[in-house]
């Protein structure tokens, strides 16, 4: 492929994200004297007012966090559970096969804003109001309409107006009309709800600790949770085409704090690479290393057939082991460790050949019985299936054609910040949920809850199985990656279940192919549809590899050869807005680069 723009060259810090605004927020933070959680902690407070249409306060984050002190690489876990009423038998008494993906059934405790005061705590530096002052501004004042939620709020217009009357409100204007692409957008809802977060901080005092501690009550056992209570047992329309009440209350609010855990990692040539838990999809990112490690990729013409096919098979068996191993359990480490375990890997591997594997298996575990659930869809009434409702059926924020969602086609989009400065703090976040496709917005607060609990099965005895308290198995996906045990890299990608797919691709053209940042999240990507989607209704193509590419005959028909059901889409068409920054190297010099595709990612170094 020819050369892009070159990588962002800096000696004081480097950020990245999906949004321009979030990113001009996080260098200020650095620019105040600020450090890189700190940064990443006013980013993501932007990119929950300006991208609502992919994240929100009501949703959640995943974050991996290098302290370059202390040399640890943290994961904060912003995945809040389910409530604790949510009980297999209460959807089964419902008449439900699957969680919806909209409404307030599905929805888990807000775990994003916990998540950044953790950090905040943990890590940073600043005060509340330092990290939410850009945030505040933004939602009091107005920022301009990015075209995916301009698209999203016009979609869902006729339910906004009829039966989500709170999301009309915040949305929608006078006249009921959606507003278009570079409107300027003022929430003061959501902004009276951070403005009186941040005073409820300076009220208990100046300390940072004191802050964040009172700040955290306000919202987890103060006015946003009894706001919060009072709302989501109402009853609202949602993707089954019934109306039912939620489940989350105050209390199950009360009795959550973000926990702080340990990442996962393995070696890859010269790197670690470190991830979340089996709580996560992030082990399948590890588990294709390990896979990986024993084969020389650049043997292969880079976004060649052997080399997509090789990806894709290695994807199929890492995914494969996703969907039946992972799950929030009290032995998930010791699961990822059994699937990393040499001797597996190397069984494993071994199934990679010359042919597409139609259906590889999961990991067969000594001693456990590990199954991955069959569950048909929900039985909707006899109803006209409307755009707007096929958008609610589909659990990904996406706003796709129709035809598109007939076809199963799994779209998917979310938030991304990675940031870098010169001390050698590397911190890559993904916020998601909450969007305003998702769910009612919370009268008096101005954002929405979350629906991962969508993401559960309602079958017993797997991982994933619901139940009270039990985080959803998420899509996001951060990752840092160390180079002879050196702080090297952080990034991350919107995209749902292709996140580790699409970050994988820019990783290995960077730690096997030697490019540069920014190149690495130009290439074109590909992606299996062969994973069965963690989002509501659950689709899957079946052996089928989409390649983004300008129509290539000769490169089809390879892969075709192969055994894989291959479909071309235009250059750059695909959701990959990989962000990626690299700490200071042996020079003082930070990298900073974002994926082109939308023009909406933006990096900035200083």
């Amino acid at each position: 492929m020819t050369a892009g723009p070159p990588d962002l060259l800096g000696t004081h810090g480097a950020v990245s994200s999906s949004h321009w605004l979030a990113t001009a927020a996080g260098m200020a933070t650095l620019n105040d004297g600020g450090n890189a959680f700190d940064a990443a902690v006013a980013a993501g407070f932007v990119l929950a007012v300006v991208e609502p249409h992919s994240n929100g306060l009501g949703g959640d984050a995943c974050i991996v966090a290098h302290h370059a002190r202390s040399g640890r690489t943290s994961v904060i876990s912003g995945q809040g559970p389910m409530p604790a009423a949510a009980t297999l038998a209460h959807f089964q008494d419902l008449g439900l096969r699957q969680i919806p993906g909209s409404g307030l059934l599905p929805a888990t405790v807000p775990g994003a804003f916990g998540a950044w005061l953790r950090m905040l705590a943990e890590f940073g530096t600043k005060s509340l109001r330092d990290v939410m002052t850009d945030a505040i501004g933004y939602a009091e004042r107005g920022h301009p309409l990015v075209a995916d939620a301009a698209r999203a709020i016009g979609s869902m217009q006729p339910l906004f107006a009829t039966e989500w009357e709170s999301s009309g409100a915040m949305y929608l204007d006078a006249a009921g009309n959606a507003p278009a692409t570079g409107d300027r957008m003022r929430y003061p809802e959501l902004a009276s709800t951070m403005r009186c977060l941040v005073e409820a901080a300076e009220a208990a005092g100046s300390s940072q600790e004191s802050q964040i501690e009172a700040a955290h009550r306000a919202f987890y056992q103060g006015f946003v949770a009894e706001a919060i209570d009072g709302f989501a047992t109402r009853s609202f329309l949602d993707s089954t085409g019934r109306h039912h009440s939620g489940l989350l209350t105050g209390q199950d609010l009360a009795a959550w704090t973000a926990p702080v855990e340990e990442s996962l990692s393995v070696a890859y040539r010269e790197f670690e690479v470190h991830k979340s838990g089996p709580w996560s999809q992030g082990p399948v990112f590890l588990q294709q290393l390990a896979l990986l490690a024993g084969i020389d990729l650049t043997a292969y013409e880079f976004g060649g057939a052997p080399y997509i096919h090789t990806l894709t098979e290695v994807a199929k068996l890492a995914f494969a082991d996703r969907e039946a191993w992972y799950g929030d359990q009290p032995d998930g480490r010791e699961t990822i460790e059994a699937l990393l375990d040499p001797g597996t890997v190397a069984a494993r591997r071994a199934l990679i050949g010359p042919a597409a594997t139609p259906d590889p298996a999961h990991t067969d575990l000594p001693g456990r019985h590990g199954f991955v659930p069959d569950v048909t869809p929900n039985t909707l009434p006899d109803m006209e299936l409307s755009d707007w409702f096929l958008q609610l059926q589909n659990g990904l924020p996406t706003i796709v054609p129709a035809a598109a969602l007939r076809a199963s086609l799994k779209p998917g989009d979310t938030c991304t910040v990675v940031v870098a400065d010169r001390e050698g703090n590397l911190v890559a976040a993904i916020p998601s949920g909450g969007w305003l496709k998702s769910s009612p917005v919370v009268p008096g607060l101005g954002f929405p809850l979350g629906t991962r609990g969508q993401t559960m099965w309602l079958v017993p005895g797997h991982p994933n199985s619901l139940a009270p308290g039990r985080r959803p198995r998420t899509t996001l996906s951060p990752s840092v990656a160390l180079r002879d045990g050196k702080p090297y890299l952080a990034y991350g990608t919107p995209g749902g279940d292709r996140q580790d797919q699409w970050t994988l691709e820019s990783f290995l053209a960077v730690a096997d192919f030697g490019m540069g940042l920014q190149q690495a999240t130009d290439i074109p990507h590909f992606h299996t549809d062969h994973v069965p989607a963690s989002f509501t209704p659950r689709a899957r193509r079946r052996n089928t590899v989409v390649v983004e590419s300008a129509p290539d005959a000769e490169l089809i028909a390879a892969l075709k050869s192969r055994g894989h059901n291959a479909v071309t889409v235009p250059p750059m068409s695909l959701g990959a807005k990989v962000c990626i920054v690299a700490a200071p190297d042996t020079q003082g010099m930070l990298r900073a680069a974002a994926g082109t595709r939308g023009s909406q990612a933006q990096a900035m170094v200083r």
